[in-house]
Order: structure tokens, then C-alpha cells, then sequence
């Protein structure tokens, strides 16, 4: 279910600002004073930033999830990837607005997971061959339009290159592995599309790095090709998503940023309740730079795309229906969008301006919330 931050909610300005404090959205209070209703609409703001090309969540804009279990060591582990590919699938298409048109599920050799005699399992779109994921990224790229979202999640064992070449390091398929830079290669197709990129294998962090690219959300569930043991992100990964768990400002969505956050930090904590040192460390990149963070964050190297990104896809049965009503949806996530941008660059502002700049969106957003409230 996709909610706007201010939707069902008390649509003053005052009442606003108290809502964003109690998200968590701004990191001190200040005084905003509502402009009266009759006075003209302010200008439109620019924020002063590269990020604002990205994940814009257009109107009619599609959101595709693209699933890839890869070759397991053993029967047990299989199991597992296999339990973690079904239950990404099921909460994608259960609570965030995902279809069968709209993820691909690709698992190792293509088989159903149900026993011997019973009906071939549906959600199942081919194996993780090659042949394959190139075949599924290949046709995605040509039915995929400008500014929709893709995010492709990969689960299973990676290992560090052969040759001493990072981006020759290896996502482990069924057949011949496929490497960080012809997976790049594959993604390349994507150029006008929004990415994000999940790989949860073990010794991801090498041909993560070589997937990075500006406009792109990289997450590595692995911080060097060191971390070579399965780890265990995927499970919180499922979990942040799982009743939304991970969203920290409770504005009824999760973002990637908020995704990671949960998984990397719920990792941490297992080791350490269990006594024994991580084995795994958690890393993202949204920048483009290759260059990823532990502790990703708004205003930080990394964090400002991953922030706006979200993982659910907008649900027309939450919104109403006319088309002054979407127009005003669209406007009301365009801003809220803009809240966070203003907030991530807020080092780049004098005081006063930042301030300035900050209350225009929120009364702008206070009064396209009231229109919107007000419609049938």
C-alpha cells in the first residue's frame, strides 16, 4: 500500500512541520510561518543537486522487480535461497504492487520448488543460466520505458576473480558464472531507466563495485571478496519489507535506504547477540563513484538516491480516481521528494535560506494535501 507522507492527516502547515519532527525528517525545529491561504503559489524550487534526475517517480511511470537465485553448494543451502526467493516474490506482488507481469523469477536450473507430481510452481520464469538472464534483461530493456524502476535482487554464492582483475569477480550461475563487468554490460540496457541493484551472494562486494554508475542504487550485502562465507542479509532484507518493519519514518513506505538500514543493522546485532566477530558487513553506493559506504545517509557520500528510491509501486485503489486527483497524488510525491533532496544538501545552504526554502515546499505540499483531501 502507497501512502503520501501527509495523506488522512491534519493538512496545516503548523501540522505538518510537527509531523516531519516526529518522522525524523528535519534534525531541529524552526520557526515556519504559514503563508494565508488566498496568497499566491510560490515559484517552483530547484534543489541544487545531481540527484534530481533520478527515481522521480513519474506519472505512469512502472516499477519492475527482477529476481536471480543462482547455483547453490549443497541441498540445504538451496533450500534457502530458494524459501528467500519465494518470500521476496510473494511480499513483492502481495504488498507492494508488483504483478506477475512485473517480476521475473529466475532460479538456478528452472525447476518448480514443489515435489515430484505437483503442479508446476507459477512464479517461476526460467533458470539462472546465462542464456537466461540475458534473454530476461534483454526483453525487459525493450518493454522497460524512461523513468521506470528496475531493481534486480541476486541471491546465492559469488567469488573473488581468477584473472586479479576486480570486475572479473563472479556471480555463481548454474552453467558458466557470469562476471561483474558482463552483468554491467547486461545492465547497460537500462540506461534511462532508474536501477537498483541487491546482491545479497557471498564475496559480492568486486563485482558490485563494478555495476556502479551514476543514477544506479548498488547495495553489497559484502564489504570486500574477504567475506566469502553466505551471509545472512537476505533474511533482514525480507524482514525490513515484511509489514514494512524497515520504514523508519513511518510514512507507510520503504524506501531502499531504509531497506539496507534495517537488513545491515539486523546483522550486525545477530553477530553480535550470537558473541561471534560480523563475517559479513553490508555497503551501498549511489554516487557512482565505486566507492560504497557502511553508514549510508542523507547529506552523506551515499544515501541521497537510495533515500528517494522505493521499493513499492503506486497502488491505484489507495488513490482517488479523477484526474485532478492523480495530477495532485503526482504533485504531493513530487514534493515530499523534494523535502528529503532539501534535507540531504542542507550543508550547501545559509541558514535563513535553507529555512526559506524548506517552508515553501512545506506549505506548497500543506496546501496540494488540503486540495487533495477535499476531492471525491
Amino acid at each position: 500500500m502507497m501512502k503520501s507522507l501527509f495523506q488522512n492527516r491534519v493538512v496545516s502547515p503548523k501540522g505538518i512541520v510537527a509531523a516531519l519532527i516526529v518522522a525524523g525528517m528535519l534534525s531541529m525545529a524552526a520557526p515556519l510561518f504559514a503563508q494565508p491561504a488566498d496568497a499566491a503559489a510560490p515559484a517552483p524550487l530547484t534543489i541544487d543537486t545531481n540527484e534530481d534526475v533520478y527515481f522521480r517517480n513519474i506519472p505512469g511511470a512502472s516499477k519492475y522487480a527482477v529476481i536471480i537465485t543462482g547455483a547453490a553448494a549443497s541441498d540445504e543451502i538451496q533450500a534457502r535461497f530458494r524459501q528467500w526467493s519465494m518470500a521476496l516474490h510473494d511480499l513483492l506482488s502481495r504488498d507492494y504492487g508488483y504483478s506477475a507481469d512485473t517480476i521475473t523469477l529466475l532460479s538456478d536450473d528452472g525447476t518448480a520448488f514443489t515435489t515430484e507430481g505437483a503442479e508446476p510452481n507459477f512464479r517461476i520464469d526460467g533458470s539462472s543460466r546465462r542464456e537466461d538472464i540475458e534473454s530476461a534483461l534483454t526483453t525487459l530493456s525493450e518493454q522497460t520505458n524512461a523513468g521506470d524502476q528496475v531493481m534486480v535482487i541476486m541471491i546465492g554464492h559469488g567469488s573473488r576473480s581468477d584473472t586479479g582483475i576486480e570486475e572479473d569477480s563472479k556471480f555463481n550461475i548454474v552453467g558458466p558464472d557470469v562476471t561483474g563487468r558482463e552483468f554491467a554490460r547486461l545492465l547497460d540496457a537500462f540506461n534511462e531507466q532508474d536501477l537498483v541493484v541487491i546482491n545479497t551472494t557471498s564475496a559480492s562486494y568486486e563485482f558490485s563495485a563494478a555495476l556502479s554508475a551514476p543514477g544506479r542504487v548498488i547495495l553489497s550485502a559484502t564489504r570486500s571478496a574477504a567475506e566469502r562465507y553466505d551471509p545472512m542479509f537476505t533474511a533482514y532484507l525480507i524482514d525490513a519489507l515484511d509489514n514494512r518493519q524497515g520504514d523508519r519514518d513511518k510514512n507507510g513506505r520503504v524506501s531502499v535506504l531504509e531497506a539496507y538500514t534495517y537488513a545491515s543493522q539486523s546483522v550486525l546485532g545477530w553477530y553480535r547477540d550470537q558473541g561471534r566477530l560480523p563475517t559479513e558487513r553490508a555497503v551501498l553506493d549511489d554516487n557512482g563513484d565505486a566507492v560504497f559506504s557502511l553508514e549510508p545517509a542523507s547529506g552523506a557520500g551515499d544515501g541521497g538516491l537510495a533515500e528517494i528510491a522505493y521499493v513499492d509501486v503506486p497502488s491505484a485503489g489507495q488513490q482517488k480516481s479523477s484526474p485532478e486527483a492523480q495530477q495532485l497524488f503526482a504533485e504531493m510525491q513530487d514534493l515530499e521528494r523534494s523535502v528529503f533532496l532539501l534535507r540531504g544538501q542542507k550543508a550547501n545552504y545559509l541558514e535563513a535560506e535553507y529555512w526559506d526554502r524548506l517552508e515553501t515546499l512545506l506549505v506548497e505540499l500543506a496546501r496540494k494535501t488540503g486540495r487533495y483531501n477535499e476531492l471525491p
